[in-house]
């Protein structure tokens, strides 16, 4: 009996971590990128996190989204829909991580394919991060009541998922704006600063899942 709790218990501080780690993962990897391009290769801010792709940082930025992939295969939530979700993300996550963006300077056909097939992958793991944050945290294991802390995290999970979706909104109609609206506004990376928003609420909310915060009280 003792060593079943054991277990069990070992299992529950796993889970923890794991989704502690990921969630790490999602708010570093923009200041990660930023910085190791700026201090290591002397470059500016690019125009969007998947722009790093094609400077000295897009090996880590590879590494980070299969780590970050990875994880998102463990996750196990309350019903198998849950773990699809995991999954799918997973699948996402790789995608973004194996086609990359366009090039800006001269792209070719292929490069201009893979942009495409890694904008998909992209929007699609950016709205499973919200779906993740809005609908899947905030449930309460069947038959029980939700504990004070976590009605209190689901504010947090629901805030995080509206950013997210709010900055996936932005994006497009930034992209969408006419040339010359649009021109003045990329001097200050929207894009990026957009997806670097979504991409640490999504780590928040990882954060707070894992408890890191507002953890139940004993």
């Amino acid at each position: 009996m003792i060593e079943a709790l054991r277990s069990n218990n070992d299992l529950i501080i796993s889970y923890f971590t794991l989704r502690k780690t990921l969630g790490l993962l999602g708010i570093l990897l923009p200041f990660v990128l930023v910085f190791g391009n700026w201090i290591i290769f002397r470059d500016g801010l690019e125009n969007s996190i998947s722009s790093y792709y094609h400077t000295g940082m897009g090996d880590v930025f590879v590494g980070i989204l299969f780590a970050m992939g990875l994880f998102l295969f463990s996750y196990k939530g309350y019903t198998r829909w849950d773990d699809y979700a995991g999954d799918l993300a997973c699948l996402f996550a790789i995608g973004v991580a194996l086609f990359p963006t366009t090039p800006e300077n001269s792209p070719s056909d292929v490069a201009r394919i893979f942009g495409q097939i890694h904008l998909a992958f992209a929007a699609l793991l950016f709205l499973t991060f919200a779906y993740f944050a809005l609908f899947l945290f905030t449930k309460t294991h069947p038959g029980r009541e939700p504990t004070r802390r976590k009605r209190q995290r689901n504010l947090v999970y629901k805030a995080c998922g509206a950013a997210i979706v709010l900055c996936i909104g932005l994006i497009v109609i930034v992209n969408l704006l006419p040339s010359e609206i649009a021109s003045p506004i990329h001097v200050y990376k929207p894009v990026f600063l957009l997806e670097a928003i979504a991409v640490v609420a999504f780590g928040v909310s990882w954060l707070f899942k894992g408890e890191a915060l507002l953890r139940d009280e004993t």
